[in-house]
């Protein structure tokens, strides 16, 4: 059986191993949605992953859902992302951009002309969004629209390609943790009664028609995609989720994508979908080098996905071989400004020249 240090293929690229960066959203981009400079430090000291997967990146201005997040929809944003997988590649590694849209999520604040978010249905999901004016209760959205739907679908297309434009090796579709995709898939938060809402095939439809769009920009090699079943994180429930899940694995196995990416901290859906997907199974949320390499030698998935352990530890590749100690991540530096907390977080061999 494989072990995390063992190379993985995925599409038409390979892993140096199968140590895969989550994406984690960090707030350093500006208002515009453009990246800094250093932001291709923070990727390239973490090169000796896999497979990074960046923070999730807007499609467009509607997509929007908290403060300081990076777009891929215009020159400038584009631009700015260009030396990100150009400082990962010259280290070796491979980089998935990731694509989102918040709907419901978003707060009018993050928006065009302070408009309504848009979500499968008018459904106010419970709790707050956090602003740089304090936590805000989250709105009520407006019900997308057919053609918005459709110009939507496009969003993600065009914003695939425009990865790909900018260096990086591929796309994952954010189709997790609550945000349009996986609002479509719900059970209280799409309660449309057209082809979109209803039975499992049509409330599936949405994210179908995202992933073969993104398929055909940029092919199915260069596409992966992310679920959490029953992570309830805003405010999702998935009455149906036992059937939802395999359902939709069992179409993927059609598509022939670069990957499957599930997160879930009681491995129980790992369990139960694995065995469904014939592709690439990436499991992530709350592994240790530990749990991750008994995972893969039980054949429960394909690569192990970590998240804060590789932001503060941007060796942690090394540090697993070597079985030595990790820094612990600040919290109070995830989302602020500037490069504290970002790139500073210090290697074994930083350490040891100053010791």
């Amino acid at each position: 059986m494989p072990t995390l240090f063992d190379p993985i293929r995925i599409g038409n690229i390979e892993l140096r191993n199968r140590i895969i960066m989550a994406p984690m959203t960090r707030s350093r981009a500006n208002d515009e949605g453009i990246q800094p400079s250093y932001a291709a430090e923070y990727y390239r000291q973490r090169a000796s992953a896999g497979l990074i997967i960046t923070e999730a990146t807007n499609i467009s201005p509607m997509a929007k859902g908290y403060v300081r997040t990076p777009g891929i929809y215009t020159r400038e944003q584009i631009e700015s992302w260009r030396p990100i997988p150009a400082a990962v590649h010259a280290r070796g590694g491979k980089i998935f951009l990731q694509v989102f849209h918040t709907g419901r999520i978003a707060l009018p604040d993050f928006l065009p002309d302070q408009t309504q978010p848009v979500a499968p249905s008018a459904v106010r999901a419970k709790g707050q969004n956090y602003t740089d004016e304090g936590m805000k209760e989250f709105v009520t959205p407006r019900e997308i629209t057919k053609d918005e739907i459709h110009q939507t679908v496009r969003d993600f297309a065009a914003a695939a390609a425009n990865a790909i434009k900018a260096g990086f090796d591929g796309v994952e579709l954010h189709a997790a943790s609550g945000y349009i995709v996986q609002q479509f898939l719900t059970t209280n938060a799409n309660l449309r009664a057209d082809e979109y809402g209803g039975s499992i095939e049509n409330r599936a439809r949405f994210l179908f028609e995202v992933i073969d769009a993104m398929i055909e920009a940029v092919g199915p090699e260069r596409v992966g995609v992310k679920f959490s079943p029953q992570i309830p994180f805003n405010d999702i429930e998935e009455a149906d989720a036992d059937l939802m899940y395999p359902y939709i694995l069992e179409q993927l196995n059609e598509r022939h994508i670069a990957y499957i990416h599930v997160a879930d901290y009681s491995a129980k859906a790992h369990a139960k979908l694995r065995p469904v997907y014939q592709g690439n199974y990436f499991a992530g949320a709350g592994f240790t080098k530990e749990t991750g390499e008994a995972l893969l030698e039980h054949g429960g998935a394909d690569a192990i996905v970590y998240g804060t352990k590789l932001l503060a530890n941007p060796d942690l590749p090394e540090r697993f071989r070597r079985n030595a100690w990790l820094n612990e991540p600040d919290q109070s530096t995830f989302y602020v400004p500037g490069e504290h907390g970002y790139i500073d977080y210090p290697a074994l061999e930083e350490l040891a020249a100053t010791s």
